[in-house]
């Protein structure tokens, strides 16, 4: 009788009702994250990509340059999406150039990874949605006046999360 009675109890703790409010905080969460990501696209002027979308153009060889905006040893080191280059953004918007920033590295240096065809398909990416890294690394592209250029909220969180294979760096 007394494991009835757990059972039951563990059945109630477990029931819906926890479950719908947990539910509704968690959509309150993903409204929150996805106007943010919604308002800085509006505000960067740039296009998003999703993980299958990459995952396709990169095994339809659509020529491309990806970037990972996350710190070199830290993270792209460790895992990136294959054939990504690497160049480190800061998380709080990037108003101005400031070199201390972006490791050193000069608004030239940018542009010279990006190269003279302003046409050119350009992919920015950091670690997950919330991660502002691409939205600087997109809107910088997009200030230097390349025209293609998307972001890849996801990340490579989400490329993980579709276990795509990573590239890493020995």
């Amino acid at each position: 009788m007394r494991s009835i009675f757990t059972l039951l109890l563990i059945v109630l703790l477990a029931s819906p009702v926890s479950a719908w409010d947990n539910k509704f905080e968690k959509e309150v969460k993903t409204e929150t994250a996805a106007v943010k990501l919604v308002r800085e696209v509006v505000r960067g002027g740039y296009d998003v990509v999703t993980t299958d979308e990459l995952k396709k153009w990169i095994d339809d060889g659509k020529e491309m340059l990806i970037i990972d905006t996350m710190p070199f040893e830290s993270s792209y080191k460790k895992a990136h999406v294959p054939g990504a280059a690497q160049f480190l953004f800061p998380i709080p918007d990037m108003n101005e150039w400031d070199s201390k920033e972006t490791d050193g590295k000069s608004q030239q240096d940018y542009e010279a990874l990006l190269g003279a065809d302003k046409d050119k398909l350009i992919v920015v990416y950091c670690g997950f949605v919330k991660c502002t890294r691409s939205h600087n690394g997109a809107v910088w592209a997009k200030k230097l006046g390349y025209k293609n250029v998307y972001r890849y909220p996801g990340g490579i969180f989400a490329w993980k999360g579709a276990d795509y294979e990573v590239g890493t760096v020995k």
